[in-house]
């Protein structure tokens, strides 16, 4: 078998493993933002006061590049690119404070459609659920406060917190980890083009869900995608994998 394993590309050898070794779904990796709650706008909004505050103009092309990263490293690119004199993390604070205050003002802010159903069904059939996010710990905390979600992750992931930024796999190597399961025994849930790079390095099969407001992502590298999250019930990817 190793001979042969020798002799297939590096694209083909998580397609290879699967078709010819039996694995079983364990456990389901969420992103958050534009998969479970559509912070997007708010983010948006946060981002461009910020802008607004150092004053910069970011092109929409080079916002939309930003998605699915952390905070702290689209700061640091941002300072590098524009030669700011403001430190990164003061850039985040900035952006925080703005999105902060924005999230406790919008009462209009709710789950994406489906995904709290497709959440309980999964927790109800015993796959251990992570939330692998890029956003703070504290916006993470949060949104499952604000929508009851705490009881059904076994753990959550801040991208904040880790060393390296999606589209870097250690988000998703970590909240396998996390749910003490082989990567190849994992789903991941993502929206953006960054978290689908991050997913396919980990070796992990990833569904990108078309969320209207993440723009201009690039979902080649996705294993399937899905514009409703009836589209992967339990009963339709427990073999998936």
């Amino acid at each position: 078998m190793l001979s042969c394993l020798i002799k297939i590309k590096k694209y083909q050898l998580k397609s290879y493993l699967r078709t010819n070794l039996n694995f079983m779904l364990k456990a389901v990796l969420f992103d958050m933002d534009g998969v479970i709650v559509d912070t997007e706008p708010l983010h948006q909004r946060a981002y461009m006061h910020m802008f607004d505050k150092v004053g910069i103009r970011v092109s929409k092309e080079q916002y939309n590049r930003f998605t699915g990263q952390s905070t702290l490293a689209i700061c640091k690119q941002l300072c590098n690119h524009y030669n700011l004199r403001q430190h990164a993390d003061e850039l985040v604070k900035i952006k925080r404070d703005n999105f902060t205050k924005l999230f406790f003002e919008d009462n209009t802010l709710e789950l994406i459609n489906g995904v709290e159903t497709l959440i309980k069904e999964y927790h109800q059939h015993g796959l251990a659920l992570v939330l692998a996010s890029s956003a703070s710990m504290f916006t993470i905390k949060n949104i499952t406060k604000r929508f009851n979600l705490d009881r059904f992750f076994l753990n959550k992931l801040s991208g904040a917190d880790l060393r390296a930024s999606k589209p870097h796999p250690e988000i998703f190597l970590k909240a396998a980890k996390a749910a003490q399961v082989l990567p190849s025994e994992c789903l991941v849930i993502e929206d953006s083009t960054n978290g689908i790079m991050a997913a396919n390095r980990a070796g992990i099969f990833c569904v990108a869900y078309k969320n209207e407001n993440s723009v201009n992502q690039d979902y080649k590298l996705a294993d399937k995608l899905i514009s409703d999250y009836s589209e992967i019930s339990y009963e339709k990817v427990k073999n998936l994998v």
